[in-house]
This record gives C-alpha cells, structure tokens and sequence, in this order.
C-alpha cells in the first residue's frame, strides 16, 4: 500500500475519531450534556424535576428506547427500576457505566451479562 494511500485512511480514521460527540462530551456531567439539546426541560417538565422521576423517565425512553428494548444488562430492570436509578445524570459523567455492585453482591459486571 503507498504511502499516500495510508495517509489518506490515517487522516479519514484520525477526523472521524476527533469529530465524534462522544469525544466532544468526554468529562461532561450527563444532566449538562442534555441540557445543551433543549434546556432543563429536555429532561424535566417546565424545568423543575417531578417528585416521583416518572417524567423524567419518560424523557428517557422516548429518545433512548424502553428497558425492555435495550440489551440484557437493561432488560431484566424493566418494570423494576427507572434509569436514574442507576444512571444518576447530576452526578455521572458522559460515557461513565454504574456499577452492579451497587445493588448486587455477586461479583456481576454489565460485561459478564453481555458475554
């Protein structure tokens, strides 16, 4: 392969890589990540958060999907947990993955479940 070539596929990976949102948002808090699409009200209704989370759950699964649809880590919390419950958005960063030992005693990761 010439030289001119692999450059070329070097420089196309390096600026995909560098473009991604996610690299955009590495470090950012999940709640500020959201808020830049639509405000506060991206995720709470008039801004302010509902007393039960119901609402905000709602937001949640009306852009990302319902438990039910995602993968087999989520699957089994559907009807149990809300993803704040585990995904806490003023506290996590972007791309940061809870922990199952936070409810789970058995040694479970979310890659133990995917395997």
């Amino acid at each position: 392969m010439s030289n001119k070539l692999l450059s070329v596929i070097f420089g196309a990976a390096f600026a995909a890589l560098a473009l991604s949102p996610s690299v955009f948002a590495e470090g950012q808090e999940l709640a500020e990540m959201h808020a830049e699409m639509d405000g506060c009200e991206a995720c709470h209704a008039d801004g302010s958060p509902s007393a039960d989370g119901e609402y905000e759950f709602e937001q949640c699964q009306a852009c990302h999907g319902t438990l039910a649809e995602m993968d087999a880590v989520h699957q089994p919390h559907d009807g149990m947990l809300m993803c704040a419950d585990c995904h806490a958005p003023h506290e996590m960063n972007v791309g940061d993955k809870p922990t199952c030992d936070s409810c789970h005693d058995d040694g479970r990761t979310a890659e133990s479940i995917l395997k």
